[in-house]
């Protein structure tokens, strides 16, 4: 039996919570046809998540609103995250096969319950990658990824003595809920979780108000990057990228952007973007140098800040590894090790990469001793920037196209997810675009396609 089979059970022996105030685990229409599945009996290609190391587009039924507060989108586009590769591993729990995945996507308004204000079919929207219920004690601080009334999952309330929101495309232990990966997903509590996209932002910039911008500022902001400060950021993914970006944009005089191996090209991809940043390809440093060795001689005393854009799952070396793969810890700590040992003393550590429970060979003792402050800057609330970001990317401040690669094709996602992991054809951000899609917007790339 695997973890997240194990886990599943575990979940259904205890049972949920109870805490959700919206439908929990309809991952698919499939799974009940008659209870979630639209009247007519349309048919939609989506992603769906098959066993560990397995995604396939698939058909399956349009989903239908079962809820006064739904609201049913035409996807005119979504993306592929850094964090999906954890649910194609199976590192994340509680995924079961046919799960539709995906956390990231736009559309317009299809169908809506009675109970939606605000909207009406047509409208252009981006979702948050979390589902909010607009009323509860955070939602009304708009922290709205720790919603307290969309998961009732009882085995991350128990692992983290709380419950995050509710997330699309994101395993049952998030309250399983269908993703945006798909030519239509349903968006529970629709008035709160859908912000309208202004006719001057095109799908491929408004998109990645979903999470990406969201995440990245969250990151920067949430740990503290302040004038003059000299930023070391693990991961040039996309993440890393506008995390860069942003850490400029707060002040930073320096930014060092730590990446090596498959995804090298990375270095360089966002080094002519950002002409001014400085890189580190870890896997060009002679035998026995450590990354906190050439921070070090980089920046006197380190730097002073440290963002962690990668995850845990990646272990580096072989004692992780293999604790990893027995089970015997979730995630590996070397790369929050490498931060607490490299920035300053009394320096400021904040992780954004996904981590999901446990580690071993924690370097309590420097973060203790030197005074390092290691924020979990947690699932980024999403509501509380989505619409100052969508302003600076009205004015020009920010530009979401600096990070897009590419432009796929919603029928070949499963191809994607396997570039995507191995960090192929420079594949940095996609777009993916669906049959609801409208033409490219200028400035935009073209569409790439895969299978002949």
């Amino acid at each position: 039996m695997s973890v997240s089979q194990a886990a599943n059970l575990a979940e259904k022996v205890m049972g949920h919570t109870g805490a959700a105030t919206t439908e929990q685990n309809v991952t698919n229409p499939a799974r009940d046809r008659a209870k979630y599945a639209d009247p007519s009996g349309e048919q939609m290609k989506a992603l769906c998540w098959m066993g560990k190391g397995d995604v396939r587009v698939v058909d399956t039924p349009k989903p239908r609103v079962i809820e006064d507060r739904d609201v049913i989108l035409k996807v005119t586009g979504s993306t592929v995250c850094g964090s999906d590769l954890h649910l194609l591993h199976g590192s994340v729990i509680q995924l079961q096969k046919g799960d539709i995945l995906g956390h990231e996507f736009c559309g317009k308004v299809d169908s809506m319950g009675p109970g939606v204000t605000g909207l009406k079919k047509g409208d252009r929207v981006v979702a948050s990658f979390q589902i909010a219920c607009g009323e509860c004690m955070y939602c009304k601080r708009k922290l709205s990824s720790q919603c307290e009334r969309t998961n009732s999952n009882s085995t991350e309330n128990m692992m983290y003595g709380g419950q995050t929101a509710g997330m699309f495309g994101y395993s049952h232990f998030t309250g399983g809920f269908a993703g945006g990966q798909a030519e239509y997903v349903r968006v529970p509590y629709g008035d709160v979780n859908l912000l309208k996209l202004p006719d001057n932002v095109p799908d491929e910039k408004g998109l990645y108000l979903s999470d990406v911008l969201a995440t990245s500022w969250n990151c920067v902001v949430d740990t503290g990057v302040k004038q003059d400060d000299v930023v070391a950021i693990w991961g040039a993914g996309p993440i890393g990228q506008m995390c860069a970006e942003m850490s400029f944009m707060n002040g930073a005089s320096r930014v060092i952007l730590i990446d090596g191996g498959p995804a090298s090209w990375r270095l360089d991809f966002c080094k002519s973007k950002m002409p001014k940043l400085e890189t580190l390809n870890y896997t060009t440093l002679p035998r026995g140098r450590t990354v906190t060795a050439e921070l070090k001689d980089m920046v006197h005393g380190g730097p002073d800040v440290a963002l962690e854009c990668v995850a845990g799952e990646y272990a580096k070396g072989w004692a992780h590894y293999f604790e990893l793969m027995l089970g015997f810890e979730t995630d590996t700590s070397e790369i929050i090790n490498e931060m607490i040992t490299s920035v300053k003393s009394f320096g400021r550590c904040g992780i954004t990469g996904v981590y999901v429970g446990y580690t071993n060979h924690f370097n309590v003792g420097a973060l203790m001793e030197r005074g390092i402050r290691l924020i979990g800057n947690g699932q980024a609330p999403v509501h509380l920037y989505w619409e100052k970001l969508l302003e600076m990317i009205q004015n020009g401040q920010i530009d979401p196209l600096q990070m897009v690669s590419h432009r796929v094709l919603m029928e070949e996602l499963d191809i994607i997810y396997s570039k995507f992991e191995k960090k192929e054809d420079n594949m940095q951000k996609v777009f993916v675009q669906t049959k609801f899609s409208d033409p490219p917007a200028p400035g935009t790339p073209q569409v790439t396609t895969y299978k002949s």
